[in-house]
């Protein structure tokens, strides 16, 4: 598994149907190496720190795997990497393949992955268009993010290195499916029962599975 590429960007104001809106999610690659801290890497910063950043949210991972995916989707537009707002842009590394609690080592850093991306309006604003929130979270190529858990450099070409496997085994993939599913069923909820014995996952996301399991009256 490997890091291509580390892409940073401040807040910009940017014009959307007809209103200013203050967005982080454009972000461009950066050469040489960078320093990754508990909540950003240097030059980077989030607009909205009520829904984005914080130490749950700090990187934003996204696999180089799904750039040929949306090439298909969306044909003619360029794609350059960190389009999807992403800080690491990864080969190697998916949603199937990344459990919530993996930790990974980076450069000199070490990350943990912490939840899913759940994409907001600005995902719209960056492709200028009102439906690619719905594609992207319906396309199950979320990306996911990293929690922290060491300070250090990282740069293009890095490693990315399994330092330790959750022992619940709960794939990305898994959970945001199970965060958007009308209904569950009964390997739903043993699963969903794992991920709430996950540490790393945050807790807004436990209590969110925890009223959806009072609902459904398991």
């Amino acid at each position: 598994m490997k890091l291509v590429s580390v892409n940073v960007g401040l807040p910009r104001e940017v014009m959307w149907h007809g209103r200013s809106v203050t967005t982080g999610i454009y972000k461009q690659p950066v050469e040489g190496r960078v320093a990754l801290r508990k909540l950003n890497l240097d030059g980077d910063r989030q607009a909205d720190l009520s829904v984005h950043g914080g130490k749950d949210k700090a990187v934003y991972c996204y696999p180089i795997a799904h750039y040929e995916y949306w090439k298909k989707e969306l044909p003619g537009r360029e794609l350059p990497m960190g389009m999807f707002g992403e800080n690491f842009t990864t080969d190697g590394l998916q949603e199937d393949s990344a459990h919530l609690g993996d930790r990974f080592s980076v450069g000199s850093a070490e990350v943990m992955v912490t939840q899913p991306r759940l994409p907001c309006y600005k995902l719209g604003v960056r492709f200028q268009s009102d439906d690619m929130v719905r594609r992207f979270l319906a396309s199950g190529r979320t990306g996911f993010y990293f929690a922290v858990t060491r300070d250090g450099e990282v740069g293009p070409g890095d490693e990315i290195k399994v330092t330790s496997r959750d022992d619940n085994a709960v794939r990305v993939s898994g959970i945001t499916r199970l965060y958007i599913a009308k209904r569950y069923d009964e390997d739903d909820v043993t699963s969903l029962r794992r991920a709430l014995r996950v540490a790393a996952l945050p807790e807004s996301w436990k209590e969110y599975f925890r009223e959806r399991l009072g609902k459904a009256n398991v």
